[in-house]
């Protein structure tokens, strides 16, 4: 059974890391859900490719605007 070391790491189990397709070196993201499961997940180059492409700026808005509407967001 694999444990958290002092320093926070953790060894993925080879089994699992080969059925993800992680190799020594990948970078990954991790995310805690609200029952504190964390998931890993494998990062791909070129996955996030487009995602925003759709996305129209408001001409109007500034980015000091965009910044303060940001902030109360997170309120």
């Amino acid at each position: 059974m694999p444990r958290v070391s002092a320093k926070r790491q953790i060894t993925l189990p080879m089994d699992q890391c080969r059925q993800a397709g992680i190799e020594p070196g990948d970078e990954y993201e991790s995310f805690v859900d609200h029952n504190g499961h964390i998931t890993i997940i494998r990062k791909e180059a070129g996955a996030a490719e487009g995602l925003l492409k759709d996305l129209q700026p408001d001409p109007n808005l500034t980015d000091e605007d965009s910044l303060q509407d940001a902030m109360h967001d997170r309120h």
